[in-house]
C-alpha cells in the first residue's frame, strides 16, 4: 500500500502539506514537521510590501503610502525583522535541513515590481512557489478588475521563474467555477481551495472588533469539498483542499472529491505536529479497510458520478427543505 501522491510535479510521500504559518518560519520547526510525517511545507508568507520596502519602491507601488507615510514605517520595521534576506536564508536553511519539498509563499495583491523576486526564490533552491493572493472584495465596482489582477500577477511571476507555481485563492468571486478554470489554464501547476481570511467579530460589551475566530473548524471543510468535487475534472492543474481539514477523515474526503493533497494549519495549532501522524495513520487504516493500495485507486471517486453535479446539489437541498428527510430517532 502506498500513500504517495503528486502535486505541482512534486512527489509527496503522503497528501499532508503544512500551510504557510508560524510552524514553517524556521528550519528547526520544519524539521520537526518532517519527523511527524509532513510530506511538504509551504514557508511562512513573505509580503509583497516587504519586498518593495527593501527595494525602495513602496511609494511607487501604491499611493496609499504617499498619503499615509506612517504605514511605510510599519512595513519597514516589519521588513527589518523578517525581510527579503531573511527569507532567502530560510529557504536555504530549510532545504538543507529536510528532504521533503519546500514551497515558498508570497502574499501579494499587485503584479507591480515584486515578481522579479521570484528569481531569487528559485536560486535559493525552493521546490515551488505559492502565490497567496489577497485583494479585498469590498469595492463593489472592482469585480472584473480583481480577476484581471490575479491573471496579471500569474503572468508576471511566470515570466520571472521556471519554478512550479500554485495559487491560493479565496472564494469571493461572482463565478467561482469560471474563474478557477480560467486561472488553471494560465500554466500554473496548482490551485489551493480556499484561503481562510480574517473573520471579524464584535465584542458587544467592549464595543470593539474582536479577533478570536482565528482557527478553522472541521465543519468548514464543506466549502472546499464542494468546489474541489465540482472542478477536479475540469481544471488544468492539481487541486489542494484547504480549510477545515482536522483529521484523517477530512483528508479522505478531500481525496475522494478529487484533491491531490490537503493543506493543514489550524489542526496543528490545536493539537500540535503529532496531528499529522494521526492523519497519516488514519488514512492508511482507512485504505486497508477498503482494500485500496494507492491514493489514485480512489482519488476523485465521489466526483466522477453524475450525482456530483450542481443539479444534484439543488435536489438534495430541495429534499432537505421540503421535509423529505426524516429525523433520526432519538
Amino acid at each position: 500500500m502506498s500513500t504517495t501522491t503528486s502535486y505541482m510535479g512534486l512527489t509527496l510521500k503522503n497528501p499532508i502539506i503544512v500551510g504557510a504559518s508560524t510552524y514553517t518560519n524556521s528550519a528547526a520547526k520544519i524539521k520537526k514537521l518532517e519527523q511527524h510525517g509532513a510530506a511538504a511545507v509551504v514557508l511562512k508568507s513573505l509580503y509583497e510590501e516587504q519586498i518593495l520596502a527593501d527595494s525602495g519602491k513602496l511609494v511607487e507601488q501604491d499611493d496609499m503610502y504617499f498619503w499615509y507615510p506612517e504605514a511605510i514605517d510599519v512595513v519597514n520595521g516589519f521588513s527589518k525583522e523578517d525581510g527579503v534576506n531573511e527569507y532567502i536564508n530560510l529557504i536555504k536553511d530549510a532545504k538543507s535541513a529536510v528532504d521533503i519539498p519546500v514551497i515558498a509563499s508570497i502574499n501579494c495583491r499587485t503584479p507591480k515590481e515584486w515578481p522579479a523576486f521570484a528569481q531569487k526564490i528559485e536560486s535559493a533552491g525552493a521546490d515551488g512557489l505559492e502565490l497567496n493572493i489577497y485583494i479585498s472584495p469590498a469595492d463593489i465596482d472592482a469585480g472584473r478588475s480583481v480577476e484581471e489582477t490575479y491573471l496579471a500577477i500569474v503572468k508576471e511571476v511566470r515570466a520571472n521563474t521556471k519554478l512550479p507555481v500554485a495559487v491560493k485563492i479565496g472564494y469571493y468571486f461572482s463565478d467561482v467555477a469560471r474563474f478557477v478554470t480560467q486561472l488553471s489554464s494560465t500554466g500554473i501547476e496548482g490551485l489551493v481551495l480556499f484561503n481562510r481570511y480574517f473573520r471579524p467579530d464584535i465584542d458587544i460589551e467592549a464595543l470593539r472588533l474582536a479577533n478570536d475566530n482565528i482557527f478553522s473548524a472541521p465543519q468548514e471543510i464543506t466549502l472546499s469539498l464542494r468546489w474541489v468535487a465540482l472542478l477536479a475534472d475540469k481544471v488544468e492543474c492539481d487541486l489542494v483542499g484547504a480549510t477545515g481539514v482536522h483529521d484523517y477523515a477530512g483528508v479522505v474526503k478531500e481525496l475522494l472529491a478529487g484533491a491531490r493533497a490537503v493543506q493543514v494549519v489550524s489542526a496543528l495549532y490545536k493539537s500540535g505536529p503529532q496531528a499529522i501522524e494521526k492523519m497519516v495513520s488514519g488514512l492508511e487504516t482507512w485504505m486497508q479497510k477498503h482494500n485500496y493500495d494507492s491514493i489514485d485507486a480512489f482519488r476523485g471517486m465521489v466526483a466522477k458520478g453524475p450525482e456530483n453535479t450542481a443539479a444534484f446539489e439543488r435536489v438534495q437541498f430541495m429534499r432537505r427543505t421540503t421535509g423529505q428527510y426524516q429525523e433520526a430517532p432519538r
